[in-house]
């Protein structure tokens, strides 16, 4: 007696997890686009999206593309970017408000200082024997992965070049305290060097899906 094909246990979360990744990293995307990213069909997707929505992970909507029917795209949903956790989010809240509450404020900013001062002294030791602008934002976008923000980066169509973070290990922590993401600036301007500006165009804290942060040569170098 023939036994009926089954797909292997393995290949529906395996599937499922890229499918998240894709939109983590891409943000809204359609059927289609999913379909060439991952390189499976049309119709494997639609069933991926259709699970992955009952476990309320993802939703979709119609957009309207011209002539024909509308576009159905994809994103994640608050539970689904919550698949990609914030590191010891509620820890980190917690102490920032007990330094804050025993201490005050200025205790806040030194601790800030000190870990700006680490962190950029790290990240130039890094940055060492890398003379180009391109080969620095590279690095940087390297280091960053490594830290959990999901950094890449790329040129634009005007010359400059974009890194982008799809993801805020620390989310948590800017919310409480934004002088983290000032700092974060700050130290990539001192780390790309003074040929360089280095401008955040979204944000997450924002709203943003992403950080991304464009930069271009200063003027007059």
């Amino acid at each position: 007696m023939s036994r009926p094909a089954t797909t292997p246990p393995a290949e529906t979360p395996r599937a499922a997890n890229r499918l998240l990744m894709e939109l983590k990293m891409r943000g809204e995307r359609t059927t289609a686009d999913l379909s060439r990213s991952l390189g499976i069909t049309s119709e494997a997707v639609r069933q991926q999206m259709t699970r992955l929505a009952e476990q309320h992970l993802v939703t979709s909507r119609s957009v309207p593309c011209g002539v024909g029917r509308p576009a159905q795209t994809w994103c994640l949903t608050e539970t689904g970017n919550a698949r990609f956790p914030d590191t010891h989010a509620q820890l980190t809240v917690d102490l920032i408000c007990a330094v804050r509450t025993e201490l005050g404020d200025a205790a806040i900013d030194a601790v800030i200082a000190g870990r700006e001062r680490d962190t950029l002294a790290n990240y130039k030791r890094e940055m060492a024997g890398v003379d180009d602008t391109e080969g620095r934002v590279a690095r940087l976008a390297a280091i960053r992965t490594r830290e959990g923000y999901m950094a890449e980066w790329s040129h634009a169509s005007d010359g400059s070049l974009l890194l982008v973070e799809n993801h805020c290990p620390i989310c948590a922590a800017a919310a409480s305290c934004q002088n983290f993401c000032r700092t974060e600036l700050a130290i990539f301007q001192q780390v790309l060097g003074d040929d360089v500006t280095v401008e955040r165009q979204e944000h997450i804290l924002s709203g943003a899906r992403r950080c991304a942060y464009r930069i271009t040569p200063s003027f007059g170098s």
